[in-house]
């Protein structure tokens, strides 16, 4: 039953405040930063007060809210995320803003490292026609992109970046995204607790630098673009540099764009001679 009614009956205006404000308190004790947010996400889910109970006490042991919901916002979609899948951040608006400006209706694009698919259906989303093909190395992932990408007709595969893509995309892809991890091994260590601990490692370990995974990117997406094709690659601005180079030592024309609004940055490699 919705949390609105008890037994059939509706909760009281003041059993209701009342309901919110414990809540809202219970939240803030833990360290929730936007505790009356979250609390009006939670009395919107739960059921009753029992299994309002139920989330409150998982989101205050530290799970992220998202995981808690079985959803987050991304680009104005309602995206699934399971238990322990890599939660979307708002930053990587900015790079499906960058791609969806590059692909044509009817584009054939690749999601790698695409985690719940997030990107790979706000792309479906804004791009008229996209043919859209997703990987990652995660089965839970796998998983929870399938259902993200069903209703759009995306395809999701499970394997190590371009190794599971079917061979007929060789020389078809016209847009390549990839929200590698990029996070140096040694710094994983003092990220906030809700990731380290409730995301899968893979999704988050990019290495000594950060950069291992761009690098792989980099030395495969060749073969796989069309003429033409372009590949996007969100890095942080520290790494940006780097990334560009990694690209550059591939045969790519690279450049760098960010976002103060989206505290983003986004590398754009095209193969040489593409115009």
């Amino acid at each position: 039953m919705p949390i609105g009614r008890r037994e059939g009956l509706f909760i009281s205006s003041f059993e209701s405040t009342l309901l919110r404000s414990v809540l809202i308190g219970k939240l803030r004790a833990a360290g929730c930063v936007f505790a009356e947010d979250e609390a009006e996400l939670l009395l919107a889910a739960a059921q009753n007060p029992a299994d309002l109970a139920a989330m409150a006490d998982r989101r205050v042991a530290g799970l992220p809210l998202e995981h808690v919901l079985g959803w987050a916002e991304f680009c104005g979609l309602r995206i699934t995320v399971d238990a322990g899948v890599f939660v979307p951040r708002r930053r990587t608006g900015f790079l499906v803003r960058q791609a969806a400006d590059l692909a044509r209706p009817g584009a054939v694009i690749v999601d790698l490292c695409c985690g719940s698919g997030a990107v790979g259906a706000a792309l479906q989303a804004i791009v008229p026609g996209a043919r859209v093909y997703a990987t990652d190395i995660d089965p839970a992932a796998v998983r929870c992109a399938g259902s993200n990408l069903a209703g759009g007709g995306g395809q999701v595969f499970a394997g190590d970046l371009f190794e599971p893509l079917p061979a007929a995309l060789l020389g078809q892809v016209d847009v390549l995204v990839a929200n590698a991890p990029y996070v140096p091994t040694d710094a994983i260590a003092m990220m906030p607790r809700e990731a380290r601990l409730h995301e899968a490692h893979v999704a988050l370990d990019g290495g000594g630098d950060g950069c291992d995974v761009q690098r792989r990117v980099a030395a495969g997406a060749g073969p796989w673009l069309a003429h033409g094709g372009t590949v996007l690659l969100e890095t942080s601005a520290g790494q940006a540099s780097t990334s560009m180079e990694i690209f550059a030592r591939n045969g790519f024309g690279t450049r760098q764009v960010s976002s103060a609004a989206f505290d983003a940055t986004v590398v754009i490699g095209t193969k040489a001679g593409s115009k």
